[in-house]
């Protein structure tokens, strides 16, 4: 992570910015960066947001209605479009394959003509389950083959991205966590709430990645849109870690005993849908051409704590 000064000249200015999915993890963050200085349009399902801004509007609209979203954005007339909105539940994708297509492909098709009208440029957020885990580390030039539908749908929209005529950037990302209010828990929410409620825990030892502060990720794509970057960027956090030794590392950073999480194998889970065994990133790309670091585990941790104190105190209670 880089500091504020050096951060602002990565922030766009005076800019119209459309985030679906604005009142998600990742919305929220984009948001918080965007908005003292551009044009922030947010479109989420529900009928109000608790999002605010010197110049900050919200459209309740379902993306997968392909004229009404595209008749929005016509309206809206954007340079930028950032599509957060996604179906990321893999197992849920695996039982409900139609609704997932629709989400997370038809949406984005909807998107795509609806830049292609406007000339507006979109940033695609996907995932490193394009790949199937056996090749790791990956770079952005890497074969995909994904192991289940939720991966299959997301390479699918990448795939309509690159066969169109539109500017367009995508950036993958995984283990994607952070503090923000009113969303749903992530990992490292997982892990905290369980050891506070006082139970211990079994996690798999053999899923590997690169835990992702939302922060960063917030970042790495702001850089994208300042420099105007096109094509495939992994932005992630800089270390690679098993779940087991991650949720530890949340336990230690907690003050709780990390010897209360045992190690499993995900075969014992029996899930629906198949994850890739080592999805970690090679982040040179971003390192290079957008100049971004982001940050280890360790101080990733150490802003989620803090922001989840700054939240707690706001709220006047836990979160």
């Amino acid at each position: 992570m880089f500091a504020d000064d050096v951060l602002q000249k990565f922030i766009p200015y005076s800019e119209r910015i459309v985030i679906t999915g604005c009142n998600g993890l990742l919305g929220q963050k984009l948001h918080q960066l965007l908005s003292p200085h551009n044009t922030i349009i947010g479109i989420d399902l529900q009928p109000d947001t608790h999002l605010k801004g010197p110049d900050f509007q919200y459209h309740t609209l379902d993306i997968t209605e392909g004229s009404e979203l595209i008749d929005a954005i016509l309206e809206i007339q954007p340079r930028f479009i950032v599509n957060t909105a996604a179906l990321t539940g893999v197992d849920l994708c695996e039982e409900e394959k139609d609704l997932c297509w629709r989400v997370n492909v038809l949406a984005v098709e909807h998107l795509i003509r609806a830049a292609n009208k406007t000339g507006a440029f979109l940033v695609q957020v996907s995932t490193d389950y394009v790949f199937n885990g056996k090749n790791p580390p990956y770079s952005e030039s890497d074969i995909t083959s994904p192991l289940g539908f939720y991966g299959k749908s997301k390479l699918a929209a990448e795939n309509s991205l690159r066969g169109s005529d539109i500017e367009y950037a995508i950036a993958r990302t995984q283990i994607l966590y952070g503090v923000a209010p009113q969303i749903r828990p992530n990992f490292v929410d997982f892990i905290r709430n369980k050891l506070t409620e006082g139970e211990n825990l079994s996690i798999v030892d053999d899923q590997i990645g690169n835990p992702t502060l939302a922060d960063d990720l917030a970042e790495g794509i702001c850089r994208i849109i300042q420099l105007r970057k096109k094509g495939i960027y992994h932005i992630s956090g800089s270390e690679s870690i098993s779940r087991y030794d991650f949720a530890r590392k949340i336990a230690v950073q907690f003050g709780e005993d990390p010897d209360r999480i045992s190690p499993m194998k995900t075969a014992s889970l029996n899930q629906k849908a198949p994850r890739p065994e080592d999805s970690t990133f090679r982040l040179d790309k971003i390192n290079k051409e957008i100049a971004f670091h982001p940050c280890n585990i360790v101080d990733g941790l150490k802003i989620y704590q803090q922001q989840l104190e700054q939240l707690q105190t706001a709220l006047g209670g836990d979160n």
